[in-house]
């Protein structure tokens, strides 16, 4: 395990998401938005937005793991994962496998704590089975002085 991976805790199978290129990311839930969030300037009336948890269905009686049938639109999603804090930014960024299926969801960096993250799915849906890796982290590039 490199010095990447020594930064997640809680892998669901550390040998299939720690590789050369970085760590992948599993997905423990999806949220539909089911109220707006609200931001203003300075903070007094921030206000999370309402998340209703999605459900999963499994498509045999003695599956383990469910899948989400998401229709095309806008969702949230949480990890299995956590990252501890280090001193060095890591840089999230979605897999190949979901762009390709017509998921996205932004690149960002990543100090401590893993965020939410908005998924954009394609009008076409997306099926996303329980624990998929979904997002990779990497080390984030150096920033370069101009």
């Amino acid at each position: 395990m490199g010095p990447l991976a020594e930064r997640v805790d809680n892998l669901v199978y550390e040998p299939v998401q720690v590789h050369e290129h970085g760590v992948d990311l599993t997905v423990s839930a999806v949220y539909e938005v089911a109220g707006p969030g609200r931001i203003d300037f300075g903070g007094d009336e921030l206000e999370d937005a309402d998340l209703e948890p999605i459900s999963t269905t499994h498509r045999e009686s003695d599956d383990e793991y469910g899948w989400w049938e998401l229709a095309g639109g806008q969702y949230v999603l949480q990890y299995n994962e956590f990252v501890v804090d280090g001193e060095e930014p890591l840089a999230l960024q979605p897999r190949n496998e979901l762009l390709a299926r017509g998921g996205s969801h932004p690149s960002l960096l990543v100090m401590g704590h893993l965020p939410l993250v908005p998924l954009s799915v394609a009008g076409g849906g997306l099926e996303l089975k329980e624990n998929a890796r979904i997002s990779t982290l990497v080390p984030a590039a150096p920033a370069v002085d101009g």
